[in-house]
């Protein structure tokens, strides 16, 4: 299928309306970034203490005449399988950012990648057969690599099936893609049925 590079002349006549950022631009992408990944940190990783290792209180040895230095049990991080001091505890990671500025990155991000020739505009996207050596060739004849992201309304099953064991490429619908997304792989391939939705999330 025929492919065209989306300009930011043809985005403006299919009504992408793309927000002026300023300087304050790139600091709003690094918190967005920041904190879709921080998001998905789980915070589970935990360590005990010396209060919560499971040991007998019994002591190493005697108090006096040994020329060590007094224990009154094992548990001490400076015994083998004693606690850990200053490990890692079970904490949220999570960050908060606002709708506007997630609107306002989405759109700056868009806008990049259309003005470097990274966005390719088709009719539609569809794989009939569900191969994945079908799907290849297609992305490749698009965008000439197979990292690519593919922007559309909706995809028909065979077409996830073709495409579901090629690691490099992913298939997102409009309503899914995030920014992210939009600066991690090398080409975006939009359908004209997703320009829409693309243009109505720009302007929120």
């Amino acid at each position: 299928m025929a492919a065209n590079v989306l300009t930011i002349e043809a985005a403006k006549k299919a009504k992408f309306t793309f927000r002026e950022g300023g300087g304050d631009a790139m600091h709003a992408i690094h918190n967005v970034i920041t904190a879709m990944r921080a998001n998905r940190r789980s915070g589970t990783a935990s360590t005990k203490t010396r209060g919560e290792v499971a040991d007998s209180g019994k002591k190493p040895f005697r108090q006096k005449g040994t020329g060590n230095a007094r224990q009154g049990g094992n548990a001490s991080p400076i015994h083998r399988g004693g606690g850990v001091v200053f490990g890692p505890r079970p904490r949220d990671y999570s960050k908060q950012v606002n709708r506007k500025t997630k609107r306002l990155v989405f759109s700056s991000v868009l806008e990049d990648r259309i003005s470097s020739g990274d966005v390719l505009s088709v009719d539609g996207f569809e794989i009939t057969d569900g191969k994945t050596k079908s799907f290849v060739a297609e992305i490749n004849g698009i965008a000439g690599t197979e990292k690519v992201l593919i922007i559309a309304d909706s995809f028909t099953d065979q077409t996830y099936l073709a495409a579901r064991n090629v690691k490099p490429a992913q298939l997102i619908t409009v309503g899914e893609v995030n920014s992210e997304q939009l600066l991690a792989y090398e080409k975006l391939v939009v359908t004209s049925g997703a320009m829409e939705g693309l243009a109505k999330r720009i302007a929120g």
